[in-house]
C-alpha cells in the first residue's frame, strides 16, 4: 500500500469521526490497527472516551501499579515513552491486561485507555462488547451483501443499508418465531432456496435437518397445467 495514499486515507477517517454528531458518542471503541496517537488526544480534549487494544510494539513508562483481581492481570497507568509518541499525545494512559474469552477461547489481551477512573473489568468488556458489533456488520455484509452498492449517492447508500437493517431485522424474528437451531447463514440460504417456488416456509423450517426422524416431509409441487402441453 502506497504510504501517501495511506495518511490520506488516514486524514479522511479523522475528518469523519470529527462529524458533529460525533460528539453525542460516550465512548468509543477503536480497532487496533488504526491507533492513532493524535486523533485519540484530540478525541480527550474533546471529553469522548475510547478504548483500545495496545500495540505490541508500543513503548512506555509505568508511573503507578493498581491492584488486579479475577481476570485482570494487570492495571497500571502509564506514560508514552518515545519523543513522536509523547508529542502527540502527552497526556497519562491506562494500560489493562486481561483474559478474554474470544469465541469460546481464553486470550491475553493488553488495552489502553484515557479513562483513569473505570475498574479494569470494564475496560476489558466494553473492547469485549465491541467483538460483538464486528460480527453483526460481518453478518450484514456476509448475507444481505452490504460489502458493495447499487448506487454511490447518500441517498442510494442509506437506502440500500435500511432495506438491508429492516430484512435482517425480520429474519431474525423468522429465526425466533421457528426455534432455528442451526447457522443464521445457513436460514438466508434456506429462504433463498424456497422464495420463488411453492413451498411453505414454516414446514421447511421445522423438517430442516430431520432425515433421522420419524415424521419426513413430503414436498407436493403445484406444476402449472397448459392445455395442449404435455
Amino acid at each position: 500500500m502506497n504510504a501517501g495514499k495511506t495518511r490520506k486515507h488516514d486524514k479522511k477517517l479523522r475528518q469523519c469521526r470529527f462529524h458533529n454528531n460525533f460528539d453525542l458518542v460516550p465512548a468509543s471503541h477503536l480497532h487496533k490497527g488504526y491507533v492513532d496517537l493524535e486523533h485519540l488526544h484530540a478525541l480527550h480534549d474533546r471529553g469522548v472516551f475510547w478504548v483500545t487494544r495496545a500495540k505490541d510494539n508500543m513503548a512506555y513508562t509505568v508511573v503507578q501499579e493498581r491492584q488486579v483481581e479475577g481476570r485482570i492481570l494487570r492495571d497500571c497507568v502509564i506514560e508514552l515513552k518515545h519523543h513522536n509518541s509523547k508529542t502527540a499525545y502527552p497526556a497519562p494512559l491506562r494500560w489493562v491486561q486481561a483474559q478474554v474469552e474470544v469465541d469460546g477461547k481464553e486470550q491475553t489481551m493488553e488495552f489502553i485507555t484515557h479513562h483513569l477512573d473505570w475498574s479494569a473489568r470494564s475496560v476489558s468488556d466494553l473492547y469485549r462488547c465491541r467483538w460483538q458489533i464486528e460480527l453483526f456488520f460481518k453478518s450484514l455484509k456476509q448475507n444481505l451483501q452490504l460489502g458493495s452498492f447499487l448506487g454511490y449517492n447518500a441517498n442510494a447508500v442509506q437506502w440500500q443499508i435500511w432495506m438491508g437493517l429492516l430484512v435482517h431485522l425480520l429474519m431474525r424474528f423468522l429465526k425466533w418465531k421457528s426455534q432455528w437451531s442451526s447457522a443464521f447463514g445457513r436460514l438466508f440460504v434456506l429462504v433463498r432456496c424456497t422464495m420463488w417456488r411453492r413451498w411453505d416456509l414454516a414446514s421447511c423450517l421445522e423438517f430442516y435437518g430431520t432425515a433421522g426422524a420419524k415424521r419426513r416431509m413430503r414436498l407436493n409441487l403445484q406444476q402449472a397445467y397448459l392445455p395442449g402441453f404435455m
